[in-house]
């Protein structure tokens, strides 16, 4: 799945600031800039774990830094590099005064850090369309390092702090969800790598994937076509046991429909029951889009194209806005990785089912742009938007995931948020990301909300009120 980011840096900034006005007032001037400091190092240890800092990254983090200094020119080698050398994560000084103070005072104040600390970089870690694992960790490993001083301190532990494995923000299922691992405790790197590898390991039994399909919001038609296709090669399994003959089969397939519609998710969960039955080897989900698989130079295409095709031998190769490889006339790069796929269809017939997915008037060209494609892929799926009513049930599912509660009238606004974001919906509509985007600007809301109060209870920590779901630039006109 391609990189969305869902806010510009200087939005982001707008939420970051937001969160930390409470501990400015606080310590004044020389904790801001000791904060700012603090929060663009975890943020860029934080991406480096999910796969590599870019450009963006680094405009997010000046954004970050220069809320109390000049604005910094960071240069992208040097952010790979010594910035994030070293520990990993080191508590600031001022956070240390902090839990002392809530010592002596009995207040909750470095807790309340803690919760706001998580939020923040749960939200940086879900600009890149979801909380890997190795965030999580980060995130978790931060958390546990923080508490572990307002243990030391003695600082009434009342309040437990947000736990990021717990907290992922799309609407796929969490990483410890999908490999039934158990949060992380303070351990070792080859601890953390064993229950991964563990995790990994372990594959969702039939019955596992196929309720996972049931409980998709929507998606009646494409639930029913992929339960007739899974019985259909349920069969012909049968047959070649039974040495029966089995007519040639195409089993790759166009997924179309506007983001957000569960997409990714289906090619998953079909991957998964493909294995489940026998006709792949692994059942693993390779996803590119155009820029994992064209190289700028010639030559080098076919060869960054074969290496994604060898990684999804076994299983399933996903291509995302598929329709941008063919976009490009005749001497495009893009050409070149779709002769490559077509012939890789081809010699491994038995091993590899290619989904490409998008758009429905761009895959329509796509599939006419190239003769050898449409022969191929004769399986087509629509993924339709959602409607209100199942993007607030898709709403719900995340406050309860979550551990969010929905009082009566935040459930009535919410209602009405989503019948009219559906009712208003323009040709950029999200379906599924506006959820998760909404589900995040709450999360904020309330967040800023509940670090107001003296001593917030676990009630307080979960409820949702309905200022919660009200955009600030809305409610000012």
């Amino acid at each position: 799945m391609p990189t969305t980011w869902t806010r510009t840096p200087e939005e982001f900034h707008k939420i970051y600031t937001a969160n930390t006005d409470a501990f400015y007032r606080l310590g004044g001037s020389n904790m801001a800039r000791e904060l700012d400091e603090f929060m663009t190092k975890c943020a860029l240890n934080l991406w480096s774990k999910g796969g590599g800092i870019t450009q963006r990254h680094a405009d997010m983090a000046n954004q970050i830094y220069s809320r109390n200094q000049p604005q910094p020119r960071w240069m992208l080698w040097s952010l790979t590099g010594s910035i994030c050398e070293g520990e990993v994560f080191l508590p600031p000084v001022f956070y240390w005064n902090l839990a002392e103070s809530d010592a002596k005072r009995g207040t909750e104040a470095s807790r309340t850090f803690i919760r706001m600390l998580t939020n923040i970089l749960l939200y940086l870690a879900a600009v890149d369309d979801d909380v890997t694992y190795e965030e999580a960790a980060f995130i978790t490993e931060c958390t546990d390092k923080l508490t572990a001083i307002c243990d030391t301190t003695g600082v009434r532990k009342s309040k437990e702090p947000l736990n990021p494995l717990e907290f992922v923000t799309s609407g796929e299922p969490s990483f410890m969800e999908k490999h039934k691992l158990q949060p992380q405790t303070a351990g070792g790197e080859s601890e953390k790598k064993e229950e991964a590898k563990a995790g990994e390991e372990e594959k969702p039994s039939f019955d596992e994937l196929m309720a996972q399909l049931e409980s998709l919001v929507g998606l009646e038609e494409v639930k029913r076509d992929i339960k007739n296709l899974v019985n259909l090669m349920k069969v012909r399994k049968l047959r070649e046991q039974n040495d029966l003959p089995v007519p040639p089969m195409s089993l790759h397939m166009v997924f179309m429909g506007n983001p957000g519609t569960g997409k990714t998710t289906v090619a998953r969960i079909l991957s998964g029951l493909y294995a489940a039955i026998g006709v792949l080897e692994k059942g693993q989900l390779v996803e590119v889009d155009r820029s994992g698989l064209v190289a700028g130079y010639v030559g080098q295409t076919a060869l960054k194209t074969q290496e994604v095709i060898k990684k999804a031998i076994g299983g399933v190769l996903f291509i995302d806005e598929a329709y941008s490889l063919s976009s490009g006339g005749e001497n495009d790069f893009g050409r070149e990785a779709i002769e490559t796929i077509l012939k890789a269809m081809e010699d491994h017939r038995k091993e590899l089912i290619v989904i490409v997915a998008g758009y429905t008037g761009p895959m329509e060209k796509f599939l006419s742009s190239n003769p050898g494609l449409e022969s191929r892929f004769n399986k087509y799926f629509f993924f339709p938007d959602y409607n209100g009513e199942q993007l607030m049930a898709i709403f719900r599912s995340q406050c309860k995931k979550n551990g969010y509660v929905l009082s009566e009238e935040s459930e009535k606004a919410a209602v009405e948020l989503f019948t009219e974001l559906y009712e208003n919906r323009s040709d950029n509509f999200g379906n599924g990301r506006d959820v998760r985007n909404c589900f995040e600007d709450m999360v904020v809301r309330q967040s800023n909300r509940v670090a107001q109060m003296e001593n917030p209870s676990k009630e307080d920590l979960m409820n949702v009120l309905p200022e919660d779901l009200e955009d600030e630039e809305e409610e000012e006109k």
